[in-house]
């Protein structure tokens, strides 16, 4: 029996709410279906450079109970082992002297491309499985199938907002919470949406060919002086860190020299977004004349490994016994998906990017419903503000400005307003 094959799992990225009920279902099902399972300690940090030696069995008795917890019972890395071709190798071998035949990676964009590396690389001695990951809700899934994690992150992110909403109100102060997302607005726009912040601002809405900050800064200035002339000094902007970080060149002069972690990216917590923003917003109330308190906040770490709620409990155990199922089955080289209340694989060669060779992203659809009545209950300024002239007119006796020049100021940021929503009527009924 020493050489009996064993099914791996080993998570990469960042925290999610409900790691460990993957790790639980998966593991449940692979020792059920007379297969041994391994835990891959820290992602691939350790395998990536022959080391074995930080792995543990998982048995039934281990993970019968983690499901409930958040955080992940086997750890977590951002280590990457696509950068260098010896690194993947090693992930290879170490898989291979381990006598893991088959491995269920849980993760985000960057762990599905490593992924996808290792599974081309192992050439079928390894069949690899992927479990998408995110809270931040980016991965290429249909628009209706949330990454686990996400509503988790969303439901507790949202009771940190309301509770700061009311904050704001008795201190009339302005809060600039900002939330996770480096690359897409999801979870941004469902805290806003769910807690009913004044505005919330997310990358997309920007456009494709980079962020200017001088558009950032007056999209929030133009709603504090918006609320101002409804008599409210307080008010709280949810943004997504991804509008700073998705910034056009030119801006990022305005953030400090920083780290890339292994996968490329910015490391977040050394950018202190909220005060790079507040500070710039400050500069430009200052110049009109307009006093407001600002507080910059980051919710994110306080998401992270939260207990999942029962949504995500129920959605990831689904995902880690469809996991082990698929790889038990014959399954290779493809994610795990649930859509419509049915099991559904989608392999890595369709998830790549043709222009970037990596994993594709899934943008919030700035045309959708969805975005389009969260903008709409947003405090924010409005193309129907510019056509109104006794709104107008209250704006720039708020910011101290004549009419023309208010419009000269803000009115540009009406080409970055989508299109009314328009609903289409439900079709006649046919007999």
């Amino acid at each position: 029996m020493a050489n009996r094959k064993k099914l791996a799992i080993l998570v990469g990225g960042g925290p999610a709410p409900g790691i460990n009920a993957v790790i639980s279902a998966a593991t449940i099902r692979a020792v059920l279906g007379g297969v041994d399972v391994l835990g891959i300690r820290d992602g691939f940090e350790w395998i990536m450079h022959g080391d074995i030696d930080h792995v543990r069995p998982l048995t039934i008795r281990d993970v019968s109970r983690i499901h409930v917890r958040g955080g992940s019972y086997i750890g977590i890395s951002r280590a990457n082992p696509t950068r260098d071709p010896e690194h993947l190798e090693n992930v290879v071998t170490s898989l291979l002297r381990l006598n893991v035949s088959q491995l269920i990676t849980i993760g985000g964009d960057d762990t599905a491309f490593s992924a996808m590396k290792l599974a081309e690389r192992s050439a079928g001695r390894i069949r690899v499985v992927h479990v998408p990951k995110t809270i931040d809700n980016d991965l290429d899934l249909p628009p209706d199938i949330d990454t686990f994690g996400y509503r988790t992150a969303r439901h507790f992110g949202s009771e940190i907002v309301k509770n700061i909403m009311v904050d704001a109100q008795t201190t009339s102060r302005w809060y600039f919470i900002i939330a996770m997302g480096r690359k897409t607005g999801h979870l941004a726009l469902g805290i806003g949406k769910a807690a009913g912040a004044t505005v919330t601002l997310i990358p997309e809405e920007f456009g494709p060919d980079g962020i200017r900050l001088k558009a950032i800064v007056d999209t929030l200035v133009g709603a504090i002086i918006k609320r101002l002339s409804y008599g409210r000094r307080d008010g709280v902007a949810v943004v997504a860190e991804g509008v700073v970080l998705g910034m056009h060149p030119e801006d990022m002069a305005y953030l400090p020299d920083v780290e890339r972690d292994a996968h490329g990216n910015l490391r977040i917590a050394e950018v202190d977004i909220g005060e790079t923003l507040k500070k710039a917003v400050q500069v430009r109330l200052r110049e009109l004349e307009v006093k407001s308190t600002i507080v910059a906040k980051n919710i994110g770490y306080e998401l992270r490994c939260a207990d999942p709620i029962p949504d995500d409990l129920e959605y990831t155990r689904d995902l880690g016994y469809c996991a082990a199922k698929h790889l038990l089955d014959g399954g290779n080289a493809s994610m795990v998906s649930l859509q419509g209340g049915r099991f559904v694989a989608v392999s890595f060669a369709s998830m790549l990017d043709a222009e970037t060779g990596r994993a594709r992203i899934r943008a919030v659809d700035v045309s959708s419903v969805r975005y389009a009545i969260g903008r709409r209950f947003m405090i924010r300024l409005r193309r129907d503000d510019f056509e109104d002239p006794h709104e107008l007119a209250k704006f720039a006796a708020t910011a101290r400005m004549s009419l023309e020049k208010f419009r000269e100021e803000f009115e540009y940021l009406m080409s970055l307003e989508p299109p009314q929503l328009q609903l289409e009527p439900p079709e006649a009924a046919t007999t």
